[in-house]
């Protein structure tokens, strides 16, 4: 990001080294990282889905258990998206002096096309919208990058895959499961480059845009930021003491190492022994429970990048100078309440997410080149309020099932393990 913005700033719009164009080769190359990332979408949500609801299972697992993880999860992030919506609309990090930023961020495509696109999309109700999720072809979803229908494809295929007699059920899903572990590996691949990608950007905006271009940007980073606090230190905490009767402060210290590794880490997945241990050794809940919340939560739990997908959508399309409706402001929030859940526990992957709700909403994918300057800073905030959220759903569970250890007195206190 240093590097990038500074290059920028010491090259400007019009240099030029003979007939080579650094600006352009900039944008090349920011491109080209998008590219890859827009490459992954649909074989990724797909089979992140398909493998996670059959992995439920068709027995007790997905009975009560179950039925109480999943709503906390659609409900907590429902809530964290929501929270993103309102604080978007009321700061609007996307407008400078009463003017669409788009020109400080050096966006370029054409406002009138983005504008047409954007109400294309927006023309049809809520009914409509809800109407999409059932495809009529499911080829075309997923040549359309139509998420809403390939995620209800992929849940029912999920769901009756679990309940189909061996051995084809067995050969099915080892088909799904080395799809995945082919596109969490293409993933971390991809995502390796995005140094690369998040230099040619920042260089990029900065040579076209100049220094000002760190107003909005680093706005919207606030923004963020109020977000996952708002969230994380008030509805989590409600929640936990309104639903489950505890103390919703012990969980802070319990959590700590796990918090503190997360962050460092921006992966969720890859802070998982050290999530269950926390939950287990140092908060109290069986390991029963914690050994069915986390690994889901870490699967399909991501409020926090939930809660940054649905506040960089609105904040590209202020930028623009759009104005959505209710129906289009009510696709973002289902979009991001939905990819969310298919993104892989991996640094950076709610790009993916955003690619997604960009292209549904009309908006073109240039954007996502202003949101990678902050992108890494961000993603490791919102991967520790990932974490945080699956261990107050393990709380709130086992308090649920009855069990009463939970966040007691001593909870916080480190045990003879491995934390």
């Amino acid at each position: 990001m240093a590097a990038g913005a500074l290059l920028g700033w010491l090259i400007g719009p019009d240099a030029r080294i003979g007939d080579f164009d650094p600006v352009r080769f900039f944008d090349f190359l920011g491109t080209l990282f998008i590219n890859l990332l827009k490459m992954l979408i649909v074989p990724l949500i797909a089979s992140s889905i398909v493998t996670s609801v059959a992995a439920l299972g068709s027995g007790r697992d997905l009975g009560r258990l179950g039925a109480k993880t999943l709503s906390f999860y659609v409900v907590t992030t429902l809530i964290a998206v929501l929270i993103a919506l309102a604080i978007v609309n009321a700061v609007q990090p996307g407008i400078v002096n009463g003017e669409p930023a788009r020109h400080l961020l050096a966006l370029e495509a054409n406002a009138g096309e983005v504008t047409s696109a954007v109400k294309d999309r927006a023309s049809g109700s809520i009914f409509d919208t809800l109407l999409n999720i059932v495809p009529p072809n499911i080829v075309e979803a997923a040549a359309g990058t139509k998420l809403l229908g390939i995620v209800f494809f992929s849940v029912l295929f999920g769901y009756f895959l679990a309940r189909i007699e061996s051995p084809f059920r067995e050969t099915v899903m080892d088909f799904w499961q080395g799809i995945f572990r082919v596109m969490m590996r293409m993933t971390e691949f991809v995502m390796r480059l995005a140094p690369i990608g998040v230099f040619a950007l920042t260089a990029r905006v900065v040579a076209k845009a100049g220094v000002s271009a760190a107003g909005p940007i680093l706005l919207f980073g606030a923004c963020v930021v109020m977000g996952l606090i708002v969230y994380v230190v008030i509805a989590l905490p409600a929640l936990m003491h309104l639903v489950a009767r505890v103390n919703p402060w012990r969980l802070f210290p319990a959590m700590t190492p796990a918090l503190l590794t997360a962050f460092s880490t921006a992966s969720s997945s890859a802070t998982l022994p050290l999530s269950i241990e926390c939950v287990e050794k140092r908060a109290k809940v069986s390991e029963k429970i914690a050994g069915f919340v986390m690994p889901l939560g870490a699967s399909v739990n991501h409020a926090g990048s939930a809660l940054y997908e649905c506040a960089a959508a609105m904040f590209i399309c202020q930028a623009y100078g759009l104005h959505l409706s209710f129906a289009t402001q009510f696709t973002v929030v289902v979009l991001a309440l939905i990819t969310s859940m298919g993104i892989a526990g991996i640094p950076a992957a709610s790009l993916v997410g955003i690619a997604v709700i960009l292209a549904a909403v009309g908006l073109p994918a240039e954007a996502i080149g202003v949101l990678l300057v902050l992108d890494r800073l961000l993603d490791m905030a919102r991967t520790a309020v990932n974490v945080f959220a699956d261990a107050a759903c393990a709380v709130i569970v086992a308090r649920l099932e009855g069990e009463p250890q939970v966040l007691t007195a001593d909870a916080a206190e480190p045990s003879a393990s491995r934390v």
